[in-house]
Protein backbone atom coordinates (compact mmCIF):
# COMPACT_ATOMS: atom_id res chain seq x y z
CA UNK A 1 0.00 0.00 0.00
CA UNK A 2 1.26 3.44 -1.03
CA UNK A 3 1.54 6.28 1.74
CA UNK A 4 -1.23 8.10 -0.13
CA UNK A 5 -3.23 5.24 0.94
CA UNK A 6 -2.15 4.25 4.00
CA UNK A 7 -2.65 8.02 5.07
CA UNK A 8 -6.14 7.56 3.77
CA UNK A 9 -6.80 4.52 5.42
CA UNK A 10 -5.63 5.91 8.58
CA UNK A 11 -8.53 8.93 8.24
CA UNK A 12 -10.95 6.41 7.97
CA UNK A 13 -10.05 4.51 10.83
CA UNK A 14 -9.42 7.37 12.89
CA UNK A 15 -13.27 8.83 11.90
CA UNK A 16 -14.26 5.44 12.81
CA UNK A 17 -12.57 5.59 16.32
CA UNK A 18 -13.90 8.85 17.32
CA UNK A 19 -17.19 7.98 16.30
CA UNK A 20 -17.27 4.62 18.11
CA UNK A 21 -16.03 6.54 21.33
CA UNK A 22 -18.46 8.98 20.77
CA UNK A 23 -21.28 6.75 20.91
CA UNK A 24 -20.23 5.11 23.74
CA UNK A 25 -20.11 8.01 25.53
CA UNK A 26 -23.91 9.05 24.94
CA UNK A 27 -24.83 5.58 25.90
CA UNK A 28 -23.26 4.59 29.01
CA UNK A 29 -25.14 5.41 32.13
CA UNK A 30 -22.92 8.50 33.10
CA UNK A 31 -24.88 12.05 32.88
CA UNK A 32 -21.97 14.41 31.48
CA UNK A 33 -24.40 17.26 32.79
CA UNK A 34 -24.60 15.77 36.67
CA UNK A 35 -21.21 15.14 36.86
CA UNK A 36 -20.83 18.38 36.14
CA UNK A 37 -23.23 20.28 38.64
CA UNK A 38 -23.22 17.39 41.00
CA UNK A 39 -26.34 15.64 42.13
CA UNK A 40 -27.50 18.11 44.44
CA UNK A 41 -27.60 20.97 41.95
CA UNK A 42 -30.89 22.67 41.76
CA UNK A 43 -32.88 21.78 38.15
CA UNK A 44 -32.25 25.11 36.38
CA UNK A 45 -28.49 25.06 36.92
CA UNK A 46 -28.54 21.10 35.51
CA UNK A 47 -30.19 22.07 32.37
CA UNK A 48 -27.99 25.19 32.07
CA UNK A 49 -25.08 22.89 31.95
CA UNK A 50 -26.76 20.40 29.78
CA UNK A 51 -27.31 23.92 26.90
CA UNK A 52 -23.96 24.41 27.42
CA UNK A 53 -22.63 21.02 26.98
CA UNK A 54 -24.89 20.87 23.67
CA UNK A 55 -26.42 18.01 25.08
CA UNK A 56 -30.01 19.57 24.30
CA UNK A 57 -29.07 19.70 20.60
CA UNK A 58 -29.79 16.05 18.54
CA UNK A 59 -27.26 13.51 18.76
CA UNK A 60 -26.12 13.60 14.96
CA UNK A 61 -25.34 17.55 16.13
CA UNK A 62 -23.61 16.84 18.73
CA UNK A 63 -21.50 14.09 16.97
CA UNK A 64 -20.46 16.76 14.41
CA UNK A 65 -19.43 19.58 16.56
CA UNK A 66 -17.33 16.57 18.59
CA UNK A 67 -15.65 15.94 15.32
CA UNK A 68 -15.03 19.30 14.81
CA UNK A 69 -13.64 19.94 18.04
CA UNK A 70 -11.59 16.89 18.68
CA UNK A 71 -9.95 17.80 15.13
CA UNK A 72 -8.58 21.14 16.68
CA UNK A 73 -7.15 19.85 19.91
CA UNK A 74 -10.72 20.41 21.59
CA UNK A 75 -11.27 17.07 23.90
CA UNK A 76 -13.52 19.29 26.41
CA UNK A 77 -12.59 19.85 30.33
CA UNK A 78 -11.96 17.32 32.83
CA UNK A 79 -14.37 17.52 35.68
CA UNK A 80 -11.46 15.37 37.58
CA UNK A 81 -8.30 18.13 37.03
CA UNK A 82 -10.68 21.35 36.13
CA UNK A 83 -7.78 21.53 33.03
CA UNK A 84 -8.33 20.88 29.19
CA UNK A 85 -8.23 17.34 28.48
CA UNK A 86 -5.51 17.65 26.06
CA UNK A 87 -3.62 19.54 28.42
CA UNK A 88 -3.76 16.99 31.02
CA UNK A 89 -2.93 14.30 28.15
CA UNK A 90 0.16 15.99 27.17
CA UNK A 91 1.22 15.51 30.67
CA UNK A 92 0.44 11.95 31.66
CA UNK A 93 0.93 10.33 28.26
CA UNK A 94 5.21 10.61 28.25
CA UNK A 95 5.09 8.45 31.75
CA UNK A 96 3.06 5.51 29.91
CA UNK A 97 4.90 5.83 26.80
CA UNK A 98 8.22 5.78 28.94
CA UNK A 99 7.66 2.67 30.82
CA UNK A 100 6.39 0.68 28.06
CA UNK A 101 9.01 1.34 25.72
CA UNK A 102 11.66 0.19 28.19
CA UNK A 103 9.14 -2.71 28.80
CA UNK A 104 9.32 -3.77 24.98
CA UNK A 105 12.46 -3.24 24.76
CA UNK A 106 12.92 -5.80 27.20
CA UNK A 107 10.13 -8.12 25.82
CA UNK A 108 11.71 -8.25 22.12
CA UNK A 109 15.67 -8.37 23.97
CA UNK A 110 14.40 -11.32 25.98
CA UNK A 111 11.89 -12.71 23.82
CA UNK A 112 13.37 -13.24 20.39
CA UNK A 113 16.23 -15.30 21.70
CA UNK A 114 14.19 -17.33 24.30
CA UNK A 115 11.59 -18.31 21.42
CA UNK A 116 14.55 -18.90 18.81
CA UNK A 117 16.46 -21.06 21.73
CA UNK A 118 13.46 -23.16 22.50
CA UNK A 119 12.34 -23.95 18.77
CA UNK A 120 16.13 -25.06 18.14
CA UNK A 121 16.06 -27.33 21.06
CA UNK A 122 12.78 -28.62 21.12
CA UNK A 123 11.74 -31.18 23.74
CA UNK A 124 14.42 -30.21 26.09
CA UNK A 125 14.36 -28.67 29.72
CA UNK A 126 15.10 -25.59 28.13
CA UNK A 127 12.17 -25.38 25.40
CA UNK A 128 9.96 -26.55 28.75
CA UNK A 129 11.54 -23.81 30.91
CA UNK A 130 10.50 -21.42 28.30
CA UNK A 131 7.15 -22.67 27.64
CA UNK A 132 6.39 -22.77 31.34
CA UNK A 133 7.66 -18.88 31.37
CA UNK A 134 5.20 -17.95 28.50
CA UNK A 135 2.37 -19.35 30.32
CA UNK A 136 3.21 -17.84 32.99
CA UNK A 137 3.01 -14.33 31.40
CA UNK A 138 -0.67 -15.12 30.37
CA UNK A 139 -1.74 -16.60 33.67
CA UNK A 140 -0.31 -14.67 36.34
CA UNK A 141 -2.14 -11.43 36.81
CA UNK A 142 -0.49 -7.81 36.81
CA UNK A 143 -1.72 -6.74 39.91
CA UNK A 144 -0.25 -10.00 41.81
CA UNK A 145 2.77 -9.62 40.05
CA UNK A 146 3.55 -6.04 41.08
CA UNK A 147 2.30 -6.23 44.53
CA UNK A 148 4.67 -9.00 45.14
CA UNK A 149 7.59 -7.17 43.26
CA UNK A 150 6.93 -4.20 45.79
CA UNK A 151 7.17 -6.35 48.53
CA UNK A 152 10.19 -8.57 47.33
CA UNK A 153 12.18 -5.68 45.59
CA UNK A 154 11.72 -2.83 47.13
CA UNK A 155 10.27 -3.58 51.12
CA UNK A 156 12.71 -6.72 51.24
CA UNK A 157 15.72 -6.24 49.32
CA UNK A 158 15.41 -2.66 48.55
CA UNK A 159 16.94 -3.43 44.83
CA UNK A 160 14.51 -0.91 43.39
CA UNK A 161 13.40 2.19 44.22
CA UNK A 162 9.42 2.55 45.15
CA UNK A 163 5.99 4.28 43.91
CA UNK A 164 6.31 6.89 41.60
CA UNK A 165 8.57 8.67 38.55
CA UNK A 166 11.41 10.24 41.56
CA UNK A 167 11.82 10.24 45.20
CA UNK A 168 9.68 13.69 46.68
CA UNK A 169 12.70 15.77 46.99
CA UNK A 170 13.52 15.61 43.20
CA UNK A 171 9.92 16.44 42.22
CA UNK A 172 9.41 19.05 40.41
CA UNK A 173 13.04 19.95 39.94
CA UNK A 174 13.45 19.09 36.08
CA UNK A 175 11.31 21.36 34.03
CA UNK A 176 9.55 19.19 31.22
CA UNK A 177 10.98 19.11 27.75
CA UNK A 178 10.08 15.89 25.72
CA UNK A 179 8.13 14.72 29.16
CA UNK A 180 10.38 11.40 29.59
CA UNK A 181 11.84 11.44 32.86
CA UNK A 182 15.01 9.87 31.78
CA UNK A 183 15.54 12.35 28.79
CA UNK A 184 14.48 15.49 30.35
CA UNK A 185 17.23 14.55 33.13
CA UNK A 186 19.76 14.15 31.46
CA UNK A 187 19.04 17.29 29.24
CA UNK A 188 18.94 19.18 32.27
CA UNK A 189 21.97 17.42 33.86
CA UNK A 190 20.54 16.52 36.34
CA UNK A 191 22.58 12.53 36.74
CA UNK A 192 21.69 12.63 40.22
CA UNK A 193 17.76 12.57 38.74
CA UNK A 194 18.99 10.27 36.07
CA UNK A 195 19.22 7.31 38.04
CA UNK A 196 17.17 8.22 40.72
CA UNK A 197 14.44 7.91 38.08
CA UNK A 198 15.76 4.29 37.00
CA UNK A 199 15.26 3.35 40.33
CA UNK A 200 11.84 3.98 39.98
CA UNK A 201 10.99 2.52 36.88
CA UNK A 202 13.07 -0.76 36.83
CA UNK A 203 10.34 -2.72 38.21
CA UNK A 204 7.48 -1.69 36.56
CA UNK A 205 9.14 -1.73 33.54
CA UNK A 206 10.66 -5.09 34.11
CA UNK A 207 7.20 -6.74 34.79
CA UNK A 208 5.75 -5.07 31.87
CA UNK A 209 8.54 -6.72 29.70
CA UNK A 210 7.94 -10.14 31.51
CA UNK A 211 4.74 -10.16 30.23
CA UNK A 212 5.71 -8.95 26.76
CA UNK A 213 8.39 -11.19 26.61
CA UNK A 214 5.87 -14.25 27.13
CA UNK A 215 3.83 -13.23 24.13
CA UNK A 216 6.96 -12.47 22.18
CA UNK A 217 8.99 -15.68 22.94
CA UNK A 218 5.79 -17.67 22.37
CA UNK A 219 5.15 -16.31 19.28
CA UNK A 220 8.44 -16.73 17.74
CA UNK A 221 9.08 -20.13 18.90
CA UNK A 222 5.77 -20.82 17.05
CA UNK A 223 7.37 -19.07 13.77
CA UNK A 224 10.60 -21.01 14.09
CA UNK A 225 9.11 -24.08 14.62
CA UNK A 226 7.12 -24.10 11.20
CA UNK A 227 10.49 -22.62 9.82
CA UNK A 228 12.61 -25.20 11.00
CA UNK A 229 10.35 -27.83 8.97
CA UNK A 230 10.62 -27.10 5.93
CA UNK A 231 12.84 -28.70 2.78
CA UNK A 232 15.56 -25.92 2.65
CA UNK A 233 16.57 -26.10 6.51
CA UNK A 234 17.09 -29.39 5.79
CA UNK A 235 18.96 -29.28 2.73
CA UNK A 236 21.55 -26.33 4.53
CA UNK A 237 21.69 -28.82 7.25
CA UNK A 238 22.76 -31.39 4.81
CA UNK A 239 25.36 -29.14 3.08
CA UNK A 240 27.18 -29.33 6.43
CA UNK A 241 26.48 -25.05 7.47
CA UNK A 242 26.99 -24.73 11.01
CA UNK A 243 24.41 -24.85 13.32
CA UNK A 244 24.47 -21.65 14.27
CA UNK A 245 23.98 -19.81 10.81
CA UNK A 246 21.27 -22.74 9.68
CA UNK A 247 19.05 -21.03 12.52
CA UNK A 248 19.78 -17.32 12.61
CA UNK A 249 20.96 -16.85 8.92
CA UNK A 250 18.26 -19.26 7.14
CA UNK A 251 15.42 -19.92 9.83
CA UNK A 252 15.08 -16.64 11.52
CA UNK A 253 14.86 -13.89 8.67
CA UNK A 254 11.76 -15.42 7.24
CA UNK A 255 9.99 -14.51 10.22
CA UNK A 256 11.13 -10.97 10.69
CA UNK A 257 7.78 -10.23 9.01
CA UNK A 258 5.52 -11.48 11.50
CA UNK A 259 7.80 -11.12 14.35
CA UNK A 260 7.18 -6.80 13.65
CA UNK A 261 3.56 -7.34 13.91
CA UNK A 262 3.78 -9.29 17.24
CA UNK A 263 5.74 -6.85 18.42
CA UNK A 264 3.95 -4.26 17.37
CA UNK A 265 0.51 -5.29 19.22
CA UNK A 266 2.98 -6.02 22.31
CA UNK A 267 3.35 -2.68 22.18
CA UNK A 268 0.46 -1.25 21.36
CA UNK A 269 -0.78 -3.39 24.72
CA UNK A 270 1.56 -2.18 26.87
CA UNK A 271 0.53 1.17 26.00
CA UNK A 272 -2.91 0.40 26.93
CA UNK A 273 -2.96 -2.08 28.95
CA UNK A 274 -0.88 -0.24 31.83
CA UNK A 275 -3.49 0.59 34.10
CA UNK A 276 -3.51 -1.93 37.14
CA UNK A 277 0.45 -1.64 37.05
CA UNK A 278 0.38 2.20 36.87
CA UNK A 279 -2.15 2.38 39.45
CA UNK A 280 -0.15 -0.31 41.45
CA UNK A 281 3.39 2.19 41.34
CA UNK A 282 1.44 5.25 41.46
CA UNK A 283 2.56 5.58 38.24
CA UNK A 284 1.27 9.42 36.89
CA UNK A 285 0.26 7.97 33.37
CA UNK A 286 -2.32 7.58 31.28
CA UNK A 287 -4.00 4.71 32.77
CA UNK A 288 -3.92 5.98 36.36
CA UNK A 289 -5.27 9.12 34.71
CA UNK A 290 -8.44 7.33 33.11
CA UNK A 291 -9.15 5.24 36.20
CA UNK A 292 -9.11 8.39 38.17
CA UNK A 293 -11.32 9.62 35.86
CA UNK A 294 -13.49 6.88 35.30
CA UNK A 295 -13.77 6.93 39.46
CA UNK A 296 -14.93 10.13 38.90
CA UNK A 297 -17.52 9.86 35.89
CA UNK A 298 -15.65 12.21 34.31
CA UNK A 299 -16.27 11.51 30.73
CA UNK A 300 -14.60 13.76 28.79
CA UNK A 301 -11.05 12.95 30.45
CA UNK A 302 -12.41 9.52 30.13
CA UNK A 303 -12.82 10.35 25.90
CA UNK A 304 -9.95 11.87 25.52
CA UNK A 305 -8.22 9.01 26.59
CA UNK A 306 -9.68 6.43 25.06
CA UNK A 307 -9.60 8.04 21.84
CA UNK A 308 -5.75 8.79 22.54
CA UNK A 309 -5.05 5.45 23.25
CA UNK A 310 -6.88 4.11 19.98
CA UNK A 311 -4.74 6.54 17.84
CA UNK A 312 -1.64 5.15 19.03
CA UNK A 313 -3.23 2.01 18.41
CA UNK A 314 -3.72 2.38 15.10
CA UNK A 315 -1.17 4.67 14.22
CA UNK A 316 1.16 1.34 15.76
CA UNK A 317 -0.50 -1.23 13.35
CA UNK A 318 -0.17 1.40 10.36
CA UNK A 319 3.14 1.90 10.75
CA UNK A 320 4.14 -1.67 11.07
CA UNK A 321 2.36 -2.00 7.31
CA UNK A 322 4.54 0.37 6.39
CA UNK A 323 7.31 -1.70 7.45
CA UNK A 324 6.34 -4.78 5.57
CA UNK A 325 6.32 -2.57 2.06
CA UNK A 326 9.87 -1.62 3.58
CA UNK A 327 11.12 -4.97 3.92
CA UNK A 328 9.11 -7.24 1.57
CA UNK A 329 8.70 -5.70 -1.92
CA UNK A 330 6.36 -8.65 -1.89
CA UNK A 331 3.49 -6.87 -0.28
CA UNK A 332 3.71 -4.06 -1.79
Amino acid sequence: MHLGGIAVSLIVTLLGLIAITFFIGRVVPIDPALAVVGDRAPKAVYEAARVQLGLDKPLIVQFVTYVKAVATGDLGMSVSTGRPVLQDLKEVFPATLEMATLGILIGIALGVPMGVHAAAKQGSLTDQVIRVVGLAGYAIPAFWLGLVGLAVFYARLQWVDGPGRVDIAYDGLVTPVTGLMLVDSLLAGETDIFFNAIGHLALPACILGFFSLAYIARMTRSFMLDQLAQEYITTARVKGLPERVVIWRHAFRPILLPLITVCALSYAALLEGSVMIETIFSWPGIGNYLTVALLNADMAAVLGATLLIGTVFIIINKVSDALYDVLDPRAR
